[in-house]
């Protein structure tokens, strides 16, 4: 009965190291992803190159809701793209057309870049479209989260959370 004992104790001893190794492994695995998701965008924000896929937006006037993973801001260099959808009040119509959520292409008017903490990068980007004068601001965590919030002159704030990626 000892022998048997001893046998089932090394027996739960073994499976209890092994369990230890997977989960120091799996420990291992996932802070070198944040290494790398960290890497990936503070290469992003150097080079200028962001895509950020949203996932909810926050309005004044209608609460928060949850969006489609297809809406996207992008900065390419000095060039901003936004596809985003838009609940608000527009103050002045457009003189060419009726604004269709966020939707454009051009070119930034300015561009600044602050760190107000250690694993949070803010960017302010200032473009204007035939629509409007839109000031994005960029809020970029180290771990890829991202916060937008969109200012027009002639239209109610609006904000949004996504996920980072560089641009390849």
């Amino acid at each position: 009965m000892n022998s048997s004992f001893q046998h089932l104790f090394s027996a739960v001893a073994v499976a209890l190291a092994m369990v230890t190794m997977l989960g120091c492994a799996s420990s291992q695995e996932r802070a070198e992803r944040r290494e790398q998701t960290r890497r990936m965008v503070a290469e992003g924000i150097a080079e200028r190159r962001l895509h950020i896929s949203v996932n909810s937006m926050s309005t004044l006037r209608y609460g928060t809701r949850m969006v489609s993973s297809d809406f996207y801001v992008e900065l390419r260099g000095d060039t901003l793209e936004s596809y985003l959808p838009y609940l608000g009040q527009v103050y002045r119509s457009p003189v060419v057309s009726t604004p269709q959520g966020l939707n454009f292409e051009a070119p930034l008017l300015d561009y600044s870049e602050s760190r107000p903490s250690a694993d949070l990068t803010r960017l302010e980007l200032l473009a204007r479209t035939l629509e409007d004068t839109f000031l994005y601001i960029l809020d970029i965590y180290s771990n890829g989260k991202a916060y937008i919030r969109v200012r027009g002159q002639n239209r109610d704030a609006i904000s949004f959370d996504g996920d980072c990626d560089a641009l390849r």
